[in-house]
């Protein structure tokens, strides 16, 4: 990640960036973005757990013989 900062820096702003501040940049991204992705993770590995349990009895339902036959 810290090479793509730099290259990003000096592709679009015609400038470098030194390691130890694309070190930071990159850890203050992480700070940022990191808890928000990782709950919309789970929220979204929540939902899809959700819906196929919803569904568990159709999925897995055998229907039953009638007693004597």
């Amino acid at each position: 990640m810290l090479d793509a900062i730099k290259q990003y820096f000096a592709d679009n702003f015609d400038e470098d960036i030194s390691d130890f501040r694309a070190d930071g940049l990159l850890d203050f991204f992480v700070a940022e973005l990191g808890p928000p992705v990782y709950n919309q993770a789970v929220r979204d590995a929540c939902g899809f757990f959700q819906e196929k349990l919803a569904d568990l009895e159709g999925e897995v339902y055998e229907p039953e013989r009638p007693a004597g036959r």
